[in-house]
């Protein structure tokens, strides 16, 4: 791989890995439109959560598939079928059809999401991996600040459906930069040809390895704790405390940039305390910031405390993010996409579920949310109790 490219690849793979953040924040102020426009309040949840759970199943073929083919033709393809599939969703007459193009557009998205992390395996490990996880972590940063932005300034001109036409532009530019810079970090030689039934024996002997199932857990906790708080609070800022659409756009992007800056600590923490040490601080920060969360939701404290439990749980989210994907891949080099398909698709199941039972259980406030946030946190601290103490030494 030539200088030029290699100096681009975090911004190729963070404008990839974006398509994600791209496809949930910028519908979030859109929420209450949605529900108006299908006469169905639950709609915008629904799809939601279909669109989670297309994530989930397709990173498990995108993994196996990345890893057969190699990284670059399954990823284009991917990027195809997200935009047709978001041009399904602008057009939707019904509440069905926006949920079944949801799903495809996720299913088309999971290869933004899967394969960007295993070519970072397939160049890197250790502090190295994790230093470029948090450099593509400051270029997606871009994506959930702008997003909601762009959201409601969309939806200040035209209706919703014009988010989903944004989302076909953007997935149609992913498709085309891909094509001309982004070369296949997956040799022939190292790739895999095997079928159905050795990849799901993979995936069991990938489960059963602990410093993947720790991590796992660890990050799928992380992520569930991210989607409860995604799901929620339009209802709680939008609906409960009245604000308007740029207003919680704001908002938005204000804990995104909260947790961009914390994501860049990330290195540094590394290089000083070990991963292994950071994800434990992380893991005791997100316990702490969820307890005092589910605090101020359950004494029905108002907008000021709710939004600075938000920005502290930040600090959390940011850390294990990257730390996580490396502590979960460390040990699959030979069959990286795989193992990243794996923990996107456990990342988005418990999405998926806490999205969901936060709409269940929605009452009118944020204590559907302080409790989920809190379940999520205790999930995390299993997985870090978890983990074998010699995978990473404190040096790395």
């Amino acid at each position: 791989m030539n200088r030029a490219v290699t100096s681009k690849l975090p911004l190729l793979l963070g404008l990839l890995i974006a398509v994600g953040p791209v496809s949930t924040d910028m519908y979030l102020p859109a929420f209450p439109q949605i529900a108006h426009s299908f006469a169905a309040p639950a709609a915008p949840q629904e799809s939601l959560a279909a669109y989670f759970v297309g994530l989930a199943i397709g990173q498990m073929t995108q993994g196996a598939l990345s890893d057969r083919l190699g990284r670059r033709t399954p990823l284009l393809a991917g990027l195809a079928l997200y935009s047709l599939a978001s041009l399904g969703c602008a057009l939707a007459g019904s509440v069905t059809s926006l949920v079944v193009f949801r799903a495809l557009s996720a299913l088309g998205a999971s290869a933004g999401v899967v394969i960007p992390r295993a070519m970072v395996r397939d160049l890197a490990d250790g502090p190295e991996a994790a230093k470029l996880f948090s450099r593509l972590m400051l270029v997606m940063g871009v994506a959930p600040i702008c997003s909601p932005l762009l959201g409601s300034a969309v939806m200040a001109v035209f209706s919703w459906r014009a988010i989903f036409a944004t989302c076909v532009v953007y997935g149609a530019l992913a498709l085309a930069l891909t094509w001309r810079y982004l070369p296949d970090t997956l040799p022939p030689a190292r790739r895999t040809l095997i079928g159905p039934v050795e990849t799901m024996a993979r995936y069991g002997r990938i489960l059963r390895e602990r410093g993947f199932l720790a991590h796992a857990l660890l990050a799928t906790a992380n992520s569930a704790s991210i989607f409860a708080y995604l799901a929620a609070t339009p209802q709680i800022f939008i609906d409960e405390f009245g604000w308007p659409n740029s207003a919680y756009a704001l908002l938005f992007g204000a804990n995104s940039i909260a947790y961009i800056g914390y994501n860049q600590l990330n290195p540094a923490l590394v290089n000083r305390f070990g991963l292994h040490r950071v994800i434990s601080f992380a893991t005791a920060v997100l316990l702490a910031t969820s307890l005092l969360l589910a605090g101020f939701a359950f004494t029905a404290q108002g907008a000021f405390h709710i939004e600075t439990g938000l920005l502290l749980s930040e600090l959390a989210f940011g850390l294990l993010m990257p730390c996580t994907l490396v502590g979960a891949l460390s040990r699959h080099q030979s069959h990286a996409g795989s193992a990243s398909a794996l923990l996107g698709t456990l990342q988005y199941s418990g999405g998926a579920v806490s999205g969901l039972a936060v709409g269940w259980l929605a009452d009118g406030t944020a204590r559907p949310m302080g409790l989920a946030m809190l379940l999520c946190a205790l999930l995390a601290l299993a997985g870090a109790v978890l983990r074998p103490k010699l995978l990473f030494s404190t040096k790395e």
